[in-house]
């Protein structure tokens, strides 16, 4: 068995399920779970009819490269998006199954681990655990930024030595940040890029929360139109991933994409090719139309900004609360511990949340995550709301 497997640290459910499972909850109200970031709106009609129309396309093998039809609805998506030209989507767009499995083959194809010296990859911290496990399968060592509130959880790229940066083949940045929902600014991203052009490490963007926004005249910035106001002509090093996920509220269709450097999605794309991971043509079908909708998506965002508005109006009065820039995840900051604040929540009110410290790990002798805790606003209006109630009775 590789032996590298003994290095992954059980999810964050998982040690979740561990520290509950002493507790019996408070079986006089109903059970509310926000600690999935499993988005619970509707699944647009018109996408599950798609879905179904294409059914037929189940009697045949998909390429990997995915079809012209889907690849280019995706390219037209990010030039409207973020205000670009020339995306090319035979060579700068790939489909992919999700962004999740597409980050961690990721480092299986940029980090090359047959280096005088051990190969780098950076994330920030808090961070979403798949970065984790793909640069360890990836034989690469791990170094974390921490995010702060003291930096307004921004990236301080100094807190790693030039001997580390100079070992560094992968960064992974989330932006809208999971879980503080922090956008990246121009400025940072002009930072990161001129450590890139240094280094020579790729920048793995994702992009999955981009769509989750509360102010319709200002939406995120992202990697490929920080990069195109700085001048990157064709993105050096540079590839972003997106997703229909939290979009589209279609979690379970496993659609995404990832863009960028062209000479990057080349490789990716021959990895992929052996790796089995083409996506299925009905889903290829439900994908295209959904990326040329944005109703829908508008409509998404409104319901996630009345469930913010509810928190900031009931929560203000009894614990530290502040409005994300984007994303649906309240980091919130714990009047006790995180992980006694998440058990007397389940004890007393029924709810799940997820402790901070099990998103981050320790770096520089502290964990950026204890005395958090991350609450997922995926459930309905009235379901939040209820939530809110019964927190601030706890904090109180």
């Amino acid at each position: 068995m590789n032996p590298v497997l003994e290095n992954l640290q059980p999810y964050p459910f998982q040690k979740l399920a561990g520290l509950l499972k002493d507790l019996e909850p408070n079986a006089s109200l109903a059970p509310i779970c926000l600690h999935i970031g499993e988005p619970k709106h509707a699944t647009p009609e018109f996408i599950k009819q798609e879905l179904a129309n294409n059914l037929q396309g189940l009697a045949h093998y998909p390429t990997t490269q995915g079809s012209n039809w889907l690849r280019t609805s995706i390219a037209a998506w990010l030039a409207q998006r973020y205000q670009l030209d020339n995306i090319n989507p035979e060579t700068q767009v790939i489909p992919i199954n999700g962004s999740r499995e597409a980050l961690f083959a990721f480092a299986q194809t940029v980090v090359d681990a047959h280096t005088s010296l051990r190969p780098v990859v950076v994330c920030q911290n808090p961070f979403y655990q798949i970065y984790e496990g793909a640069a360890l399968l990836a034989n690469a060592e791990l170094f974390f930024l921490n995010s702060l509130p003291e930096d307004q959880f921004a990236p301080q790229w100094t807190q790693l030595p030039d001997h580390i940066w100079a070992r560094t083949q992968l960064v992974y940045i989330c932006s809208p940040n999971n879980p503080t929902g922090r956008v990246m600014t121009l400025n940072e991203w002009q930072s990161l890029f001129a450590l890139s052009d240094q280094y020579g490490f790729v920048i793995a963007a994702d992009e999955c929360y981009s769509e989750i926004y509360f102010d319709e005249a200002h939406p995120p910035l992202g990697a490929l139109q920080a990069a195109k106001k700085l001048g990157r002509s064709g993105f050096p090093r540079l590839v972003v991933f997106g997703s229909l996920s939290k979009r589209s509220n279609v979690p379970g269709l496993r659609s995404g994409f990832v863009a960028g450097d062209a000479s990057i999605l080349k490789k990716f794309l021959l990895y992929r090719t052996y790796h089995g991971s083409a996506m299925n043509p009905a889903v290829q079908a439900a994908s295209t139309i959904a990326w040329s909708d944005e109703q829908h998506v508008i409509e998404n965002r409104r319901l996630y900004k009345q469930k913010f508005a509810d928190a900031m109006e009931i929560l203000a009065t009894a614990l530290p609360v502040s409005m994300p820039e984007a994303a649906f995840y309240l980091w919130l900051k714990t009047p006790v511990s995180d992980t006694a604040f998440c058990r007397r929540l389940y004890h007393e009110k029924n709810i799940v949340v997820l402790p901070g410290s099990y998103l981050a790990r320790e770096a520089g002798g502290i964990n950026p995550g204890e005395n958090f805790v991350r609450i997922a606003l995926v459930s309905s209006v009235t379901e939040c709301k209820e939530a809110f109630e019964r927190i601030r009775e706890v904090a109180f």
